[in-house]
């Protein structure tokens, strides 16, 4: 199940590598939209708000936990570019262990604090038993979902991204059809949506963890490889937490976001709820080539070829940044037909429309930062990622969004900008720090000289 990507035309191994990534991406992305587009068409607009907002937390959890579980997608990758298969089943090892323990203190810790999410998340009044449901059934399969995400990781640090893929698409279809079952057929409504997500999740890491049963790794795991090692776990958690972190603080921005948006009733609320789906989806690409670049430059940096590393991370802009400018200008072209996908109420459309043709622009800048944050992280410098994002983040997105509801009470557009302002100062820093790295580089080869 091991590729080497430190071998072979550069632009075809990342593309290669990093379509399965997009596929899985895409097919993860769906669930969220499967169960916003199917409770949209049989309930109002309670409980599609309160789908919007469960799963925006839940997609923020995940976020988080893939942000972690790099950690072991780069110590893999690492390991199997010096060739040391000791290390790599070592470390498979240890990120079970790791993960069974934050498994099973989130599950805890996020049953026991439901109502305070709710809460805190300003959850109009009219969607909170629905939110509830919502995220009491997906809390539940915590589990699942981290066990996953997790081996997904483990699979993309052997360079192998295709089985994640082959997991989720059947993971998909078993969501979508479960989801017109309890929504459609059983009229659950959102706590429909939430059991078909878990029960999908559930069936997705059964299918994982037997597939790795039937056909392992090229290095072979030992049962030993499952005894705590300090260091190894010490390697995961410092490449893994910055990312985490980083991610967390990008998913509470826009949650803040949409505590601002649910504030000023519900028609905004589900506006921006619709349109964070919508910008998932097209956030795809960029997300998936970060994944890429961060698997495939660990490898060559454990090979020591750092200058095919940075041939990679030419090409990934390449396509982000081209990606990104034609999903904006679809966007000013098409939003109200695209917010109608979701729901037919004519102020929600109005609404979102205006939200998603400024925010759009994101797509472009943040294709950006989203590569050099997989650069960096391949190289073993995860810091970089969360300094740029906290610095966004806190200096432009949160309160940008907030000046703007307050100075333009009666529309979404100009809060829309926050986000792409945001993401070219992310730009701006990445940039800066790609140059310092570089020229450092360039001075310590002179000196051996």
């Amino acid at each position: 199940m091991n590729k080497n990507l430190t071998e072979g035309h550069v632009f075809k191994v990342l593309i290669m590598f990093a379509i399965p990534y997009l596929l899985s991406s895409f097919l993860q992305t769906f669930y969220g939209m499967a169960d916003l587009y199917i409770v949209g068409q049989f309930n109002e607009a309670d409980a599609i708000s309160a789908v919007s907002i469960g799963s925006q937390f839940l997609h923020m959890l995940t976020v988080v936990i893939i942000g972690l579980a790099m950690g072991a997608t780069v110590r893999i990758g690492n390991a199997i570019g010096r060739k040391d298969e000791n290390d790599a089943s070592r470390i498979v090892g240890n990120t079970a262990l790791l993960f069974t323990v934050v498994a099973i203190v989130l599950t805890i810790l996020l049953l026991c604090c439901t109502s305070l999410i709710i809460e805190m998340m300003a959850t109009p009044l009219e969607a909170v038993s629905y939110t509830k449901s919502y995220l009491t059934i997906c809390f539940i399969g915590i589990p699942f979902i981290i066990s996953y995400n997790v081996i997904s990781s483990i699979f993309r640090g052997a360079g192998d991204s295709k089985s994640p893929m082959y997991f989720v698409f059947i993971a998909c279809i078993a969501n979508v059809l479960l989801d017109y079952f309890f929504v459609g057929y059983l009229s659950m409504g959102a706590a429909g949506a939430a059991l078909a997500t878990v029960l999908a999740q559930m069936l997705s890491t059964i299918i994982a963890l037997f597939y790795m049963w039937k056909k392992p790794f090229v290095f072979t795991i030992q049962k030993s490889d499952f005894h705590i090692h300090i260091l190894t776990i010490k390697n995961i958690l410092k490449v893994g937490v910055p990312i985490a972190l980083q991610d967390g603080f990008i998913q509470v921005s826009f949650l803040l976001i949409t505590i601002i948006a649910n504030s000023r009733g519900l028609i905004f609320a589900t506006g921006v709820g619709i349109t964070e789906k919508i910008i998932s989806f097209l956030f795809l690409v960029p997300s998936a080539l970060l994944s890429a670049l961060s698997a495939s430059v660990a490898q060559n940096i454990g090979a020591n070829k750092p200058e095919r590393a940075k041939k990679m991370l030419y090409y990934g802009l390449i396509i982000s940044v081209s990606f990104g400018f034609i999903c904006a200008i679809v966007c000013q072209i098409i939003p109200q037909q695209m917010i109608a996908l979701f729901t037919s109420d004519y102020q929600v459309i109005q609404a979102g429309s205006l939200y998603l043709m400024s925010y759009a622009w994101d797509c472009i800048f943040a294709g950006v930062h989203f590569c050099f944050s997989g650069y960096f992280c391949g190289c073993n410098k995860p810091s970089i990622s969360f300094i740029h994002n906290t610095i966004s983040i806190i200096c432009v997105r949160i309160p940008g969004a907030y000046i703007a509801s307050q100075i333009f009470p009666n529309t979404l557009y100009p809060m829309g900008w926050a986000a792409p302002f945001g993401s070219l100062l992310s730009a701006f820093i990445c940039v800066g720090f790609y140059v310092y790295l570089k020229k450092k580089e360039n001075i310590q080869e002179i000196a051996i000289l």
